[in-house]
């Protein structure tokens, strides 16, 4: 059973505009809780029950809400840790070194030699999709989803039935629909893999690239999201996980 969950949230997500001037992003409030909280909330209805958070911008906020968030009912607070890791402590600043693979490297000697879960504090998915990454075997995972518009976003293509092959960023051409939902389980194979890869054309460490890496010697399979993805990047995001939220209960 996979119990450890990795949480990248360390961005202050400047698209938020005013909204997260004095806060990251993950700590926006819709219906009067963080965002972040509902996250934790369907990672703990999944069954996972240590989480470590990556933060980085006003990290003291982030601690604030680690040390406040109340579990859903009928789990128990002494049940769950959410334990802190600091980006800028461990890595430096921003401008030294940045992306989505960098909270990985910042995990690994509390991750140890665990599979875990990664994904980031600005996603909501469903328990039933967060349940589906409890796979303690050897590969690493990818989540796919199917989208009408693939172009904007990685696209992952499939080796047979169930590995990656590879993972096409914003295609200019049609090559599948099955997009990157920013899901994973890893394996520790990650963090050697990590040292390979160089700063992308963003000036970014980027996940995918570590994935791809691993993807090429056969070690990653792709699992297709069932329910449902919502980022949060956006000010129009807020009404949109408000609007979801209220029809789902």
């Amino acid at each position: 059973m996979i119990e450890k969950v990795v949480i990248a949230a360390a961005g202050q997500g400047t698209r938020m505009l005013e909204h997260s001037k004095d806060k990251s992003k993950h700590l926006i409030k819709v219906k009067e809780r963080p965002f972040l909280a509902y996250l934790i909330d369907n990672l703990l209805r999944a069954g996972y029950r240590e989480l470590i958070l990556v933060v980085g911008f006003k990290n003291e906020l982030m601690e604030e809400f680690a040390q406040n968030y109340e579990p859903p009912a009928g789990i128990e607070k002494s049940e769950c840790k959410i334990k802190i890791a600091n980006q800028c402590e461990i890595l430096g600043p921003k401008e030294k070194e940045y992306g989505t693979a960098c909270p990985i490297k910042c995990v690994k000697n509390i991750v140890q030699k665990d599979n875990f879960v990664y994904l980031y504090g600005d996603n909501l998915f469903s328990i039933e999709d967060l349940k589906s990454m409890h796979i303690d075997d050897n590969f690493c995972y990818v989540a796919g989803l199917k989208h009408d518009h693939p172009e904007k976003y990685g696209v992952l293509i499939r080796d047979g039935d169930d590995f990656l092959e590879e993972i096409i960023e914003k295609p200019k051409e049609f090559v599948g629909d099955l997009i990157n939902a920013g899901l994973y389980k890893f394996t520790p194979d990650v963090f050697e893999k990590i040292s390979e890869i160089k700063k992308s054309v963003r000036g970014e460490y980027e996940i995918t690239d570590v994935v791809s890496i691993l993807a090429k010697e056969k070690k990653v399979k792709i699992k297709e999201i069932k329910k449902y993805w919502l980022d949060f990047g956006n000010p129009g995001d807020i009404k949109k996980v408000t609007d979801f939220l209220n029809e789902n209960n």
